[in-house]
């Protein structure tokens, strides 16, 4: 029996932001003709991996999930537990804007199956958010952050956004101020990323937006591992923090090149070696489903030389790389092809080894994508 993750794509979003290139759309067309796809595409899946694999996560992302009624989310929460073999204690995610919420509608994701939301904050700072065209204030994310605790959710996890065109140390110092004192147990603080397609990458182009030099952005995350950590925080991956035993289960399958299995628009499989996207397209996916009871745009079969890369980019980013793990799965040789390198890495202070395992230190961590390409 093999562990696996469940993600569910809700497209429905009430605004486009300026950075966001996930696939999302703010017309509510097809919000009740959607779980109806879903689920013939969960029966289509069930068919393959119902009786291989123990899912013991269930994420849904967006888009927006939390503009959906509590009843939508269980319908299909429902769903999938009568069609895939489902851990008793799963993790159940649900990504969360503020001030698409209340306590009420926070309580009734509780009782629908949610146990654990993520939040995207992204700033504290009001001309930040408006920077962002976020339709959240300050005080409403912080209530909400509040107001989930209130409902029952231990396991409350933020987003935030860092180095933000003309954004200060202590600009991004007070963002995280406001952070701890609320009640979350998770982090994701993420570097501001230009994505093609994106609104802000037009905004750039056109030289009406100016983002901060590769310097002031390293400064910043290197400031950030240090006060987070500080905080009792642990780092298990580049952008991501948690306190003890508050790690995205969800998110951690990603990393240790599990399986998961991705449902509705836009939404990529990795099963099996097998890699798989679907169409983004709402309405194509919806007339895909309808056709052939699936909506898959493509498909790839990594071959090894590719999963040996994968594998270590990914564990690296993560908890680290498994010597022993790494070895068992594709052999001794291939480790020793790449330990010289791995080698001068922790002779240059990049990584240290521990238990067995090669993991970035902070200045690693800074250098990661750099270190990666070289590896």
């Amino acid at each position: 029996m093999k562990t696996a993750g469940l993600y569910v794509h809700v497209p429905f979003c009430d605004h486009k932001c300026v950075y966001c290139d996930f696939y999302s759309i703010i017309t509510t067309d097809n919000v009740s003709s959607y779980p109806q796809a879903l689920f013939k595409e969960i029966e289509h899946y069930a068919e393959q991996f119902a009786e291989s694999h123990d899912f013991v996560t269930i994420y849904f992302g967006g888009g927006t999930p939390s503009l959906m009624e509590p009843e939508y989310l269980e319908s299909i929460i429902n769903k999938l537990h009568k069609h895939f073999r489902i851990s008793a204690d799963a993790e159940v995610t649900m990504e969360t804007n503020p001030g698409t919420v209340s306590k009420e509608k926070l309580i009734a994701f509780r009782k629908a199956g949610i146990n654990r939301v993520s939040i995207g904050i992204q700033s504290f700072h009001e001309d930040e958010l408006k920077f962002m065209t976020r339709i959240h204030s300050s005080e409403q994310a912080q209530k909400t952050v509040r107001e989930a605790a209130e409902a029952g959710f231990a396991n409350i996890s933020a987003d935030l956004i860092f180095n933000l065109p003309g954004q200060t140390k202590l600009k991004w110092k007070e963002n995280l101020d406001t952070l701890f004192t609320l009640p979350v147990s998770h982090l994701s603080a993420y570097s501001l990323i230009l994505e093609r397609g994106t609104i802000l990458n037009k905004l750039v182009l056109d030289k009406k937006v100016t983002l901060n030099d590769d310097d002031h952005d390293a400064d910043l995350y290197e400031y950030t591992i240090d006060y987070i950590t500080g905080k009792g925080f642990n780092q298990y991956e580049v952008s991501n923090f948690a306190l003890p035993g508050y790690e995205c289960i969800h998110n951690k399958l990603y990393w240790e090149y599990d399986d998961y299995l991705g449902l509705g628009t836009s939404a990529h499989s990795f099963m099996n070696d097998k890699r798989w996207w679907n169409i983004s397209s709402l309405k194509l996916y919806l007339d895909a489903v309808r056709e052939q009871g699936h909506p898959r745009a493509g498909s790839e079969v990594p071959d090894r030389q590719m999963q040996i890369t994968e594998y270590i980019m990914l564990a690296l980013r993560a908890g680290g790389l498994d010597i022993s793990a790494f070895i068992s799965r594709f052999g001794g040789t291939e480790y020793e092809i790449r330990r010289p390198e791995l080698d001068l890495m922790q002779k240059e202070g990049f990584t240290i080894l521990s238990a067995g395992k090669i993991k970035l230190t902070p200045k690693g961590y800074a250098m990661c994508d750099e270190l990666l390409t070289k590896l």
